[in-house]
């Protein structure tokens, strides 16, 4: 392929080191964003990148590549996934996508999380700034494992002295029968999902030191009524299905110096018979109350493999169909 002699940008890059991160292995992440804007090419000489073409596409093109610059000066590894959130960003004119994923959350031993989304980066920021935030989103788009990211870092940092992990024991379509244990035992299949974010941001050992010193606490949401948390990070996962009862009820539990951040997916309810949930109901009861925020998570932010999100978006397109003919 043969390019113009003359170049319309270029993107210097400082050291072999990274230009070989910023390149990929046999050129694929320049190839991929040259495939992205079929009105520019790139063309890689030394530590420099020409870049030819449209004059709009080669100006989108540069500012990718110099976000993905970013990306590897700060020690992170490019991949498919990631070069094209960072193209899709750029083409929706998103300030700076490189801050979607060098922001951190710090989970102890040396460990950060990071955002891989956009709307994530959102769910992120509305957690730290407001007392109360609901993430309501499909599966796959990191809403309960963001959540108990930034309770972890809340504890470690001293700015809360215990987490509190919540959920409604319902049944996902299937009877599971008589549990036998203690309290503990009978709900650990209901929060099993946190228990392993727990397990990977802070180590089993350390885990199971945390919950024996009560610092990290179950607490079903069937035993909250008559408590209030103070100094204290409380998630609520699954708050699709709970009822409208049971959601104002849990609300109303939050303490002095406390934080909730409630998740949930409001297309897989199991609540049967028809009833309400009180995740839908709280959207509109709290939507303009001061210091609460919700963040709606969609397919774009499912960060799971990547039939997952195809998935996602055919069952939501389905069920629109569905609606549209009733």
């Amino acid at each position: 392929m043969t390019y113009p002699s003359d170049t319309d940008a270029r993107v210097r890059v400082p050291s072999n080191h990274l230009m070989v991160e910023l390149l990929g292995n046999r050129d694929v992440h320049i190839k991929r964003v040259e495939n992205a804007f079929g009105g520019a090419r790139l063309i890689a000489r030394g530590n420099e990148i020409d870049i030819t073409g449209d004059e709009r596409e080669v100006a989108m093109v540069h500012t990718v590549l110099e976000e993905l610059l970013v990306l590897v000066q700060e020690g992170q590894s490019l991949d498919a996934d990631r070069v094209d959130r960072v193209i899709s960003m750029v083409i929706s004119d998103v300030p700076k996508p490189s801050g979607v994923f060098t922001d951190s959350i710090a989970v102890g031993r040396g460990k950060v999380v990071r955002a891989k989304t956009l709307g994530q980066k959102r769910y992120v920021d509305s957690i730290r700034d407001n007392t109360l935030v609901f993430g309501i989103g499909p599966a796959g788009t990191g809403k309960t494992y963001l959540a108990m990211a930034c309770a972890v870092e809340a504890l470690l940092s001293g700015a809360v002295r215990r987490i509190i992990l919540s959920r409604p024991a319902v049944e996902a379509g299937e009877s599971l029968g008589f549990l036998p244990g203690d309290l503990a035992a009978k709900v650990d299949p209901y929060l099993r999902p946190l228990y392993d974010a727990l397990y990977e941001m802070l180590g089993p050992e350390e885990t199971e030191r945390l919950m024996d010193q009560r610092t990290i606490e179950i607490a079903p949401l069937a035993y909250m009524r008559g408590r209030t948390l103070n100094d204290a990070f409380v998630v609520l996962d699954e708050a699709q299905n709970t009822s409208p009862e049971q959601m104002k009820m849990f609300l109303t539990r939050l303490g002095f110096n406390s934080k909730m951040v409630i998740t949930g997916d409001v297309t897989q309810m199991d609540l049967g018979n028809g009833r309400p949930s009180g995740l839908n109901v709280v959207r509109g009861v709290l939507q303009r109350v001061d210091g609460v925020g919700f963040i709606e998570l969609t397919g774009d932010d499912v960060v799971r493999h990547r039939i997952v999100a195809a998935i996602v978006d055919a069952y939501t397109r389905y069920e629109a169909e569905m609606k549209a003919r009733k």
